[in-house]
This record gives C-alpha cells, structure tokens and sequence, in this order.
C-alpha cells in the first residue's frame, strides 16, 4: 500500500467520526460500527438513495426480477411469466458474450499470422455482426412479451424506469 494511503485514511476516519459515517465498504460508507444509514449527511450529499440489494447488473440492476417485481406491483403470474422472459434474454446475453470472447480470440489468431487475410478477418468480424443481429432480436421478442404482458400503467412505470436509467436494457 501506497504511505500516502495512510494518511488519507486517517483523515478520511476523523471526517467521518464527525458525520457519523465510516470511510470504505459501499456506496453508504456503512459497513462498519460508525455506519449510520439514513443519516442527515446521506440524505444531503449522498444523492438519491439507491435501491439496496437491487444494485447493478447486467440490466441494470443486480436482481432485475425482484427490481421489477417491486417497482411494477406484478402479482404471482407476472412474476413467473416475467422471469422466464428475462431467463431467456439473460441466455441470449450469456452466448452472445461467448460469442465475442471467441471472435475476439479469432481477431487476435489472424493478427498472429504471417499474412494478413482480410477475408477471415471480414468472416470472424461478420460473426460478430450475426451475434448482435441475434442479441437485437431476443431483446424486441422479450419487449413484445413484456408489454402484452403488463397493464398500461405498469408500462408507463416501466418506461420511467428505462428513461430515467434505473434499468438499463
């Protein structure tokens, strides 16, 4: 550890004695004794309260079911319907990253050949086109079914959801 760490850190103890926070281990700063969640400092500065165990993810969010669940109001059957949609778009998300792992592997194979073939290069760069074709039209099907799925007003919250950035797609 860098010495300079030290000092910040005991400076950063002392400022944080004074504000009822500990220094490190999350966003809330809260993991040690001194943690005060909910405090006159968290709700100033802090900014917007996150959502707790909702966290980030791939969706945007940690546990973007139960996010959803909570956010939406659904009740059991959309629930269930809901998590077999974002069961198969988390599969689609799955093989697409193995996809690009491959063709990154693939680029990197041509780049260490003697020669330079541009036409393997265009084929491995055009697997990575059919990946995103295939990414892009999981993701319109899981929309559809999520729409039909929800009522208006869940659809509105969900909208609000996607534009402020609170999930992400």
């Amino acid at each position: 550890m860098h010495p300079a760490m030290f000092d910040w850190w005991r400076h950063a103890r002392r400022a944080s004695h004074a504000w009822g926070v500990s220094p490190g281990c999350g966003p809330s700063g809260g993991c040690g004794p001194v943690a005060s969640h909910g405090s006159e400092w968290e709700t100033r500065f802090a900014g917007p309260a996150d959502d707790g165990e909702f966290g980030g993810g791939p969706f945007g969010v940690r546990r973007p079911l139960r996010f959803l669940a909570h956010k939406l109001d659904l009740d059991d059957r959309q629930v269930g319907e809901l998590a077999r949609i974002l069961s198969e778009l988390k599969t689609e998300r799955a093989q697409a990253a193995v996809d690009h792992r491959r063709s990154t592997a693939a680029f990197a194979d041509r780049i260490a050949d003697e020669t330079f073939d541009e036409s393997k290069v265009t084929e491995v760069a055009g697997g990575r086109v059919k990946t995103a074709e295939s990414l892009r039209d999981a993701l319109v099907r899981a929309l559809g079914k999520i729409h039909a799925l929800l009522s208006p007003e869940q659809r509105g919250k969900l909208a609000y959801l996607i534009r402020t950035g609170a999930l992400s797609l």
